[in-house]
């Protein structure tokens, strides 16, 4: 598990069981789940991406290739998560995809103010979500281009 926390592609961040076994399974049919990891609440995945709590052990510089982030988390919500990550310097060059049930106007321009790359309503329909999930995979992981950093 240590090995895998060095090399992390995707951090999904989704408290919503049946969401998040839906977006892992869009991800696998593309073959993008080996270096994904997931959790559950904003206070999770603040540990992860500062390597804190149970995730001391990381290196901040290894972080994810892409952040799929859901607005509405117990804990820490997903704003305050979008807030921390682009404030710092060591994390604020990571992409940040909000995927999120909320449609409203407020949470798009918040999103967009905090340095989002990119909002994306949760399609309600199962094959349309696993589509789009799977589009946002393949393009954040093979198409874009990031500053190298290191």
């Amino acid at each position: 598990m240590s090995h895998m926390m060095e090399e992390v592609e995707i951090l999904l961040v989704e408290d919503n069981p049946t969401d998040a076994e839906l977006a892992i399974r869009a991800l696998k049919e593309k073959n993008l789940t080996n270096k994904l990891v997931w959790v559950k609440d904003g206070a999770e995945a603040l540990d992860f991406l500062f390597a804190t709590g149970a995730y001391s052990g990381r290196q901040v510089a290894n972080g994810p290739k892409v952040i799929m982030l859901d607005l509405r988390l117990p804990k820490v919500d997903g704003m305050e998560v979008l807030r921390r990550v682009k404030e710092d310097e060591r994390t604020k060059t990571i992409p940040v995809v909000v995927l999120t049930s909320s449609k409203e106007d407020r949470d798009v321009a918040e999103s967009y103010q905090l340095g989002v790359n990119s909002y994306i309503s949760k399609p309600v329909e199962f094959n349309e979500f696993a589509k789009t999930v799977a589009e946002l995979g393949l393009y954040w992981l093979l198409v874009n281009h990031p500053p190298v950093t290191k």
